[in-house]
């Protein structure tokens, strides 16, 4: 039998093994002692459901990821330690809000902070092909390497749990994304990655089955922060796999998780506000604010959605064909952070008025 024929096999069983577990935890999980992992918070400023909701996403995505992990094991005989390790441990860090461990925003960051230092260092992790300059003069030191690619996990992983409030708004994101890179691998023959990539992929899609248009689950903050750990990863490793592609490319494509934890850290520190409290002033919000006008509460949360993620494609993908030219992606990239607010400030002031 021919290896191509043996990993579609695997991918194809480990399509219907994942949609399973999905089904599963979606139809079981009111039965968690004292629905602990119901999200009946409906006041929370990033809360638009009426009705309880199991948070049992990350906890389906996990168990789908470690039995992927040990299939990939047995077929190439290479164990993922860093995908494993990672995610694993930023899991139980969102899965203590998701059973109602209530722990402040700050130790929770301070925990994110030490166990990805931990783990970067550990198992090296490193940035490579940066198209500054000075910047890969300073990835030749260790310490400002762990600082940067701390950096882009936290970037990456935040902007996750920051978008993930509207019916289907983060998972189609991830996929458009992790889409592109497996695009991006496949075009490179890094076909052992793409598979990975792929299985990834498979978790999404059997997510947003049971998210999409309407929520049966959620991710949970366990799901957001083990999903922000996999593109953080998947992000790097395209990045070093692929030196033609430009750097700016991959911030490209992450444009819209950076742009929102950035601009809401500037926005809250103007305000004199905490950096790591939730409000209702991201752009996902106002978006939704304006459609909530037009189409009514009940279609407003999955259409949200949809516009934000066409608006981001319209924006992003035509890039990829010029995603190995470092001047056309770096001028692509700063003229997306002038388009981001000029949005963010129309739609401000319209929601505001």
């Amino acid at each position: 039998m021919q290896p191509e024929s043996i990993e579609f096999g695997f991918l194809s069983i480990f399509s219907l093994i994942t949609f399973f577990i999905f089904l599963i935890f979606s139809k079981y999980s009111h039965r968690f002692k004292d629905g602990i992992l119901l999200d009946k918070d409906f006041y929370k400023p990033q809360s638009f459901h009426k009705e309880p909701v199991s948070c049992v996403g990350g906890i389906a995505s996990l168990v789908s990821l470690i039995i992927f992990l040990g299939i990939y094991n047995f077929l190439f005989s290479e164990f993922l330690y860093e995908y494993f390790f990672i995610t694993l441990c930023l899991f139980f860090i969102g899965f203590l809000d998701d059973i109602k461990v209530r722990i402040s925003p700050n130790l929770r960051l301070g925990l994110m902070i030490m166990s990805l230092i931990f783990f970067i260092a550990i198992l090296s992790l490193q940035i490579k092909n940066i198209d500054l300059m000075f910047l890969n003069f300073l990835l030749k030191n260790k310490i400002f390497s762990i600082f940067f690619t701390l950096m882009c996990f936290l970037f990456i992983i935040n902007g996750s749990n920051l978008i993930d409030g509207f019916n289907g708004l983060l998972g189609i994101n991830l996929l458009i994304i992790n889409s592109v890179l497996l695009l991006i691998n496949l075009n490179s023959s890094n076909f052992e990655f793409s598979i990975l990539l792929i299985a990834q992929i498979i978790i999404l899609i059997s997510f947003l089955l049971f998210n999409f248009p309407t929520a049966k689950m959620f991710f949970g903050d366990s799901g957001s922060y083990l999903f922000g750990a996999l593109t953080s990863l998947n992000i790097i490793n395209t990045n070093n796999l692929n030196s033609d592609k430009s750097s700016f490319f991959f911030c490209i494509l992450l444009f819209y998780l950076f742009f929102e934890v950035f601009f809401s850290f500037l926005r809250k520190v103007y305000q004199n506000k905490s950096p790591v409290l939730p409000d209702d002033k991201h752009l996902h919000m106002l978006s939704y604010q304006k459609i909530n006008q037009i189409f009514g509460k009940e279609k407003s949360n999955y259409i949200n959605s949809i516009v934000i993620n066409l608006v981001y494609s319209a924006l992003v993908l035509p890039c990829i064909y010029f995603s190995d030219n470092d001047i056309v992606c770096k001028y692509w990239f700063f003229s997306l952070l002038l388009i981001y607010i000029i949005i963010y400030n129309r739609l401000y002031h319209l929601t505001k008025n």
